[in-house]
């Protein structure tokens, strides 16, 4: 601690100092800057502390006027004598094609940083602040504290930097024409509305106000009065390309998009943020707008400090995309999500259905392991068998209980969604809506289960009438009991893995339908030579349309009795524990090893243990599966869950005032739902 005041007083010496820093010494105004954010630099465990430690030297700079003279001395030094240009049009910007190849770059970085010239004022911002964590505690400060200090600084471009000007300028003439290139992309002229097209479009206009811009400042006889009316002019028309850009991400909603579509309007957006900024540096009208000044300075601090993150890239780029995804399964959702007693009793009955069919799965499953055959045809079997199931559920509008956290979670997510209303989200209603989704639920499981346990046996027995021996003998039934117990097996860890699989196919079907979407495949098959000729127009009509509506959740259902049916399998070949455990699944086999066993043998307490194990089992596909579908569908809409601190606060005393609320709907209509609904 010593060490580190008689640091820190040595640098505030340093700072003090009565001359002023030389512009011509770089190197000087370098070391000038590099100590004056080694006084604000906190610790990594003193982030917290940062607040103060800026309070602090903002109080020294007040305290001292030839240190905020030589800092704003140093900081001109470094601009002036700088290549700005690089900062301005590629820090922070994707500047690949694709998002393939922004990938690779980054990850080459990763393991051999790219080499920087001394001139380019990014090799100086690196000087400064070469920490990796810089950006953390920059961003700490906040905003407006770094409005503050610009503005103390007094940080101003006019005609008496023409240095910077004609930077800012040729900055903005290269974001330009990538913009314009941009916008002629397929991806955007084939999904841009009538109204925008040639020669409306804004992408186009902005590049030909932006050249007239530039011709101006370069003649010097030039008044600021016709920069500024240009100026004006350009401004209007970068916010036609941001609403054009909005536009088009809201008609993503029902046309879908693709990764390409996403990457290029990511980039035209970030270009176009950026562009804004440099026209009010190069308008003449000796004022920029600090607040846009200070949003650059930390983005492009974080940038650099993040420059080669991966998961940074992927976690920008992909976001409109998982938000589709999301938006689809979250839409789907709402038919999971009970509100009155009819709908409550409805899901119970839909539930029944989906329970009975999949009796006949599990039956039909135990048949076929009497199979001779290799491990690799028997997961595959297993997973037609699931499969089929799983679709004859979706195709009979019936339920089943473990496909609903995948949808739900994203209806939740939704009613916390910050793109489709300014207004903050009213958490108690959200917590009205996790209640309902939690009485949903456990209706489903209800019925599911109370046809599962019964059925399941029951047709066990009149399989063994009808053939005179048993489905399965004694040892095997034993072995089914036992592979459902929650401590002589590894059934609760093999549930958490069915929860993996049951998220991965809600969100294999919410790519589907979006890729179905924006692909127009029922137009394509209604247009298709071979299947126009092959099939009448009526038909194929209806071949398209259920494409279209049934596409997504097909590929879902297929891929989920994959993966569950494989699942064993794999580690059979492997050699290592890896299976599933599924709910119903797993309550069909208890009921056939109940009846293998019989109820003469039956040690009841064991038996408990397994059906305990079994609503384990239901309890952890829920949990793992609703929670990494929550995970996405709040971080596709942007959600930041710590800026909602009190939502679990009012969920609890939701909770303990209407605890039967998150089982059953209530009865009465003036309750706390329509209340918080109206």
């Amino acid at each position: 601690m010593f060490k580190r005041k008689k640091k820190v007083n040595l640098v505030k010496e340093f700072l003090a100092k009565g001359h002023s820093v030389s512009i011509k010494d770089r190197e000087e105004a370098l070391d000038y800057l590099v100590a004056f954010v080694a006084m604000i630099r906190p610790r990594l465990s003193e982030f917290e502390n940062v607040q103060r430690k800026f309070a602090e030297t903002i109080q020294f700079v007040h305290q001292h006027p030839a240190v905020l003279n030589n800092l704003r001395t140093a900081i001109m030094a470094q601009l002036i004598n700088s290549n700005l240009v690089p900062m301005l049009t590629e820090s922070g910007i994707t500047i690949t094609r694709g998002a393939g190849r922004e990938l690779f770059a980054r990850l080459k970085h990763k393991f051999l940083p790219a080499a920087q010239d001394p001139n380019d004022f990014l090799y100086l911002l690196n000087r400064i602040f070469f920490k990796h964590t810089d950006y953390e505690w920059v961003e700490q400060l906040g905003r407006d504290k770094w409005m503050h200090f610009f503005e103390l600084i007094g940080i101003s471009f006019s005609g008496n930097d023409p240095v910077i000007i004609k930077q800012a300028v040729l900055s903005l003439q290269i974001l330009s024409a990538r913009v314009a290139q941009l916008g002629w992309e397929n991806e955007i002229t084939h999904n841009t509305p009538a109204q925008w097209q040639p020669p409306n479009n804004p992408f186009a206009a902005q590049q030909h106000l932006v050249y007239q811009i530039k011709e101006r400042i370069l003649r010097e006889h030039q008044g600021p009065e016709s920069i500024q009316d240009l100026a004006r002019q350009l401004s209007e028309v970068l916010a036609a390309c941001g609403e054009l850009v909005q536009v088009l991400r809201d008609e993503t909603a029902d046309k879908g998009t693709s990764l390409s579509q996403t990457f290029i309007l990511y980039q035209i957006e970030q270009k176009l943020n950026r562009m804004n900024l440099l026209l009010d540096i190069a308008d003449a009208d000796e004022k920029i707008n600090i607040n846009r000044f200070a949003n650059l300075f930390m983005a492009v601090i974080r940038n650099e400090n993040r420059k080669n993150s991966i998961r940074e890239f992927l976690s920008q780029t992909t976001g409109y995309l998982a938000y589709q995804i999301a938006e689809h399964k979250g839409k789907k959702g709402s038919k999971y999500i009970t509100a009155s007693p009819l709908e409550y009793f409805q899901m119970i009955g839909s539930a029944m259905w989906g329970g009975l069919i999949i009796c006949f799965v599990a039956i039909l499953k135990n048949l076929l392991a009497m199979l001779q055959m290799a491990p690799f045809w028997h997961g595959f079997v297993y997973s037609v068998n699931y499969s089929l199931g799983f679709v004859a559920i979706e195709e009979t509008g019936a339920t089943l209980a473990t496909k609903q956290p995948a949808f739900t979670a994203s209806a939740v997510a939704s009613s916390l969604d910050a793109r489709k209303t300014d207004d903050p989200p009213n958490l108690y209603n959200l917590a009205v809506t996790v209640s309902k989704v939690s009485r949903s639920q456990i209706a489903s499981f209800i019925g599911n289960l109370i046809i599962v346990f019964p059925v399941t046996y029951l047709l066990a027995w009149l399989y063994d009438l009808a053939t005179g021996h048993p489905l399965i003998g004694r040892e095997k039934a034993a072995q089914l009991l036992q592979d459902q117990h929650p401590w002589q097996s590894l059934s609760l860890l093999y549930a958490c893995n069915t929860g993996f699989f049951l998220f991965l196919s809600g969100i294999i079907a919410g790519y589907v339908q979006n890729k179905i979407n924006y692909g127009r495949i029922d137009k394509r098959l209604t247009e298709h030579p071979v299947l126009r000729m092959s099939l009448p127009a009526s038909r194929l009509q209806k071949i398209a349309d259920y494409v279209n509506a049934h596409g997504g959740s097909l590929a879902g259902n297929i891929s989920l009795g994959f993966f569950l049916g494989m699942a064993g399998i794999i580690g059979k070949i492997f050699g290592i524990p890896f299976d599933i455990r599924h709910i119903t699944i797993s309550a069909a086999n208890t009921s056939l090893g109940a009846y293998g066993i019989g109820w003469e043998h039956m040690n009841f307490r064991y038996l408990a243990n397994v059906v305990a194990g079994v609503l384990g089992i239901g309890f952890l596909n829920f949990l793992v599966s609703f929670s990494l579908a929550f995970f996405v569908a709040v971080r596709s809409r942007g959600i930041h869950l710590k800026d909602y601190p009190g939502f679990l606060k009012i969920l609890w005393k939701y909770f303990r005032s209407h605890p039967l609320d998150f089982i059953r709907p209530r009865k009465r209509r003036s309750d706390p739902e329509k209340t918080a609904t109206a």
